[in-house]
Order: C-alpha cells, then structure tokens, then sequence
C-alpha cells in the first residue's frame, strides 16, 4: 500500500481513500493531492497579519487557503475551513483555480499594494505540489512567495518549495514533546529540523500562541528563546518570534484568555536572547 512521506504521519492510503489530513489520496498507486487547486479562502491581507513584522512592511499580500491539515490542534481558528466535517463534506464543491489563474490574479492586484502570495489558513504543505508549481509562476512574474505553516513536514517536502518562497512564518506552538504530543499529536522534533533548514534559505518568522496553563512558563520560554538564538548566531540571520495571546476557541472554550501581563513577562523573558520579539493579540 503506497504511503505518504509528507509529513510524520506517513500514512498508508487506499485508492480513493485519504489520509489523517484529509487533502491527501491514492490514485492508481500514486499519493497526490488532492485539494490541488481546491481554494477555500482568498482575501488581501497585511502581510503584518502573516503575521510577518520584518518582511516588506506596510505591504499587502493575496493570501489563498485550501482544506487539509495534519494537526488537530484544539485552539485552531480556522478548523471551519481547514478539517471540520463540513469542510470535508463540501471539499468537492470547492472552485477550482489553476497556478496560472492564481498568479494572473496576485498580479492584477499590484496597483492595490500586493507583493505577491502567501500560502496560508490551512496546512499548505499539505497540498504541496500547487504551493511548488504556483510559487514557480509567482516568483516568474517578479513578486514574492509567503508561507505560513505549522513546519510539520518532511525535509524533501520542503526542499520542493524552498526555491521558491521568500519568507515563512511558521508555529513553533511550544518547546516540549508533550505538548506537541499530548495536545496536538504532532513532533517537535520535526518542527525544528524544518526551522532549521528553512533559515539557511529565506526569511523567518516564528509564532507561538501562549496557552494558559500548557505552555507558559518562563523556563520553556527561556528555552525556546536560547535555541532560537543559537540558530541566528550559527546563520547570521534574525529570526522574530511573535509571542501570542490566546482567547478561548473551538475546543479550549474552557480556558480563560492569557493574561496580557503574562505575554509581557515571555516577550521580556524572550528578548534576554532575541533582538526582535513582539507580543500579538494584545
């Protein structure tokens, strides 16, 4: 039975079936996507609300979204569009755009302000094939390629696209295996190996949602904070880390909203390592 190797998961698919993502098949022995040019979502957007502070600020960016995630985070805002059941039971309703439709219209929004793409909402990397052959068109036409992801993906995953795209935001939801094990069934370790090589080749931007309770403590902060740094300084590069506020959402309806204080004390705790941190959502 043929298997994914998009992400940690490496799901075994059937013919006709998907895998956990649900934006992934086997057809005729072959895994493809296929949320291929399936768009849920498009909207102009700030590139700040990436969100990205140090990447052509004050721009806008056409932001585009399909169905498909490989994380079933229980915060997640866009689940509605991403992995819900409806978003499922809709997918083959969902307008079809090819890469070429895709660029002409990032293209026509120059006059508005717009730099280019960004992949985002869902999972991207999912569907990575239309992010590759997209971002190839867009980077063709002069402008720039944005990803916003939750890094979960394979290193040869990443080298498809990494030619391509200018500047990433991606999750770093939190700095223990068991967070990521525990809330989202995901792998740290997997995160950081795909920080770690998207830094060597574009801009990046890190985020991590602070949920009280779970991953708040100065100690994990100082931790993430010193191997984010050891990273610049191996690179040269600056890599910002957004650290966010959480409201209580889909699944975590339970929790009370971080405190603003406590984002303050992680932003002043992150910046004893990081030049370039700033609070979100507050």
């Amino acid at each position: 039975m043929p298997i994914c190797n998009v992400c940690f998961r490496h799901c075994k698919i059937e013919d006709n079936s998907t895998g956990f993502c649900g934006a992934r098949t086997c057809r005729d022995g072959q895994i493809v996507a296929a949320n291929y040019g399936k768009l849920t979502s498009i909207a102009l957007d700030p590139i700040e609300k990436k969100p990205l502070k140090m990447f052509h600020p004050g721009s806008k960016v056409l932001s585009i979204g399909s169905y498909g995630c490989n994380l079933r985070c229980p915060f997640c805002q866009n689940y509605t569009i991403s992995w819900s059941q409806k978003a499922f039971e809709y997918k083959d309703k969902v307008d079809y755009y090819s890469p070429q439709e895709i660029v002409k219209a990032a293209s026509d929004f120059r006059p508005h302000g717009n730099i280019g793409l960004a992949f985002t909402y869902n999972e991207p990397l999912i569907g990575y094939e239309f992010v590759r052959d997209t971002a190839k068109l867009s980077k063709e036409a002069g402008m720039q390629n944005v990803l916003v992801t939750n890094g979960t993906a394979t290193l040869e995953v990443l080298d498809q696209i990494l030619p391509y795209i200018d500047a990433m935001n991606i999750d770093l939801k939190a700095f223990t295996p068991g967070f990521y094990k525990n809330l989202l069934d995901g792998n740290l370790q997997m995160v950081k190996d795909f920080i770690q090589t998207a830094v060597q080749s574009c801009h990046v931007e890190l985020t991590t949602l602070i949920i009280p309770g779970e991953n708040d403590s100065l100690n994990e902060m100082r931790e993430l904070s010193a191997w984010v740094a050891a990273l610049e300084a191996q690179y040269n590069k600056k890599i910002p880390l957004h650290i966010t506020r959480f409201f209580p959402a889909f699944k975590l309806t339970d929790k009370d909203p971080t405190p603003v204080s406590t984002i303050m004390e992680l932003v002043q705790t992150a910046k004893e390592k990081l030049e370039y941190v700033f609070p979100g959502n507050v």
